[in-house]
């Protein structure tokens, strides 16, 4: 069963630290002009623990991790990061606008720590693959901090929304800390101590098996993490820190989560042709034109393709394309695939998203990209943005823009409870939950 705790968390003193000057974005989302600007924002800024800069001469005596745990010691030290007085569980509301819409949304949750679970036990479950490289590098930054600094995403289906209702409740009062980020999303937090509605929240979860959302990296870091506790040890100390995580857990049946589609970006095909690419999937795949000539035509092109994508989405598999040449190509499912046979070795509940028709079906029998091209991140990028991806193929930065609609929390918590493993970058929940608003130091 899962099992949820409270924690004396460590925080920024607003006193010393205006909070929105010193939290990041998580580790994986920071590009290198926005650590730039992290840096320049504050002396305080957690981006010199999250993502710190190489140097020239780093090596084993002097690096990142190094000087992130000797940045954190120092914090500590002058107070510029305080623990808690009292073990508290930390609600945590996040309004935001989804992007591309003017539509305002309200995600409300909680942080706590939770007991670290292998896979096998079936109490946490994952949906995405992880590569080897990010889980290398958040786990020698465990290692030297001794210090979980991001948030674990994981959700959980309370249908009576008994769970929200606590948290309504512990809202009502003046937040702990609250701050807007770079993207306009206002954060909040409490901190509740109330031990009667902490073990309500426990009891509620207990029975319920938890996904993770985002973190997979941060989670596989922190099991690594915990088995190298084990072995120093030489037995397993079930109170140990390290066998618990800090984790921010959301109800699926609450208003206000989001998911966002992640678009393709193709480039490095050999002899790619558009034509023949199409042909390839056409057993697969109804497909319908949407030319254009000229600018103007092509706003009107662009907005009706979109249209369709989105429409016909809701109800069959859909999924778009554009590679130049004039035209935004729809392609649909066809009726007659028996996808058990097509996606043979892939569980029904996968079969059910697009992202996995995407990677099966168009990369691999249309493009003749493997997964292992997929996994060492060749020939395939992602982006958010739909025009954004429309704009690389225009760029000549990509050969090919795949688009997608969002998967639904439904189909990926089918697949996740189902033991399925979806590709990479197959859900995008947004907001992100930030780095340095609440940290869980392992020696106190």
């Amino acid at each position: 069963m899962a099992e949820i705790f409270p924690f004396r968390a460590w925080r920024y003193d607003p006193k010393r630290v205006r909070l929105a000057d010193a939290v990041t974005q998580p580790y994986d989302k920071i590009s290198a002009e926005m650590q730039q600007r992290y840096l320049a924002a504050s002396p305080y800024n957690f981006i010199r623990v999250e993502k710190g800069v190489p140097q020239p001469g780093d090596g084993a005596e002097n690096n990142v991790y190094m000087r992130a745990r000797a940045t954190l010691d120092v914090w500590i030290r002058d107070g510029v990061i305080l623990r808690d007085a009292e073990p508290a569980i930390y609600p945590y509301f996040q309004r935001y606008t989804v992007p591309g819409t003017h539509q305002r949304r309200t995600r409300k949750g909680f942080i706590a720590l939770g007991r670290l679970e292998d896979y096998a036990a079936k109490v946490v479950f994952r949906h995405e693959r992880t590569l080897p490289a990010p889980r290398a590098d958040r786990l020698e930054l465990l290692r030297q901090t001794r210090t979980q600094t991001g948030l674990l995403f994981l959700v959980y289906s309370d249908p009576e929304r008994a769970s929200d209702r606590i948290l309504a409740e512990a809202a009502e009062r003046e937040p702990a800390a609250e701050l807007t980020d770079e993207n306009g999303v206002e954060h909040r937090l409490w901190a509740l101590a109330d031990g009667e509605k902490i073990a309500g929240l426990a009891a509620l979860l207990g029975p319920k098996p938890l996904m993770i959302a985002d973190g997979h990296h941060r989670y596989e870091t922190a099991l690594a993490f915990r088995d190298e506790c084990r072995r120093s040890a030489g037995s397993v100390n079930p109170d140990a820190p390290a066998e618990k995580a800090m984790m921010a857990l959301f109800n699926t049946e609450s208003e206000g989560l989001t998911i966002l589609p992640t678009h393709r970006l193709l480039s490095g095909i050999p002899g790619f042709d558009f034509q023949t690419f199409r042909r390839r999937i056409e057993p697969f795949f109804e497909w319908y034109g949407y030319p254009f000539s000229g600018p103007e035509e092509r706003e009107t092109a662009l907005a009706e393709f979109r249209h369709a994508l989105e429409g016909r989405g809701r109800t069959r598999r859909a999924i778009g394309a554009y590679a130049g040449g004039g035209a935004f190509y729809l392609f649909l499912l066809r009726g007659g695939v028996d996808l058990d046979r097509t996606l043979s070795g892939v569980e029904p509940e996968a079969q059910r998203l697009d992202v996995v028709l995407l990677h099966r079906l168009i990369l691999e029998q249309g493009l003749g990209v493997t997964q292992d091209q997929v996994s060492a991140e060749s020939r395939v990028e992602y982006e958010r943005e739909f025009e954004a991806a429309l704009g690389a193929v225009d760029a000549g930065r990509a050969q090919l823009a795949l688009l997608m609609n969002p998967a639904r929390i439904e189909q990926v918590t089918a697949a996740a409870f189902g033991g399925c493993v979806l590709p990479e970058k197959s859900t995008d929940f947004y907001p992100k939950l930030l780095s340095g608003l609440t940290l869980y130091r392992l020696d106190g």
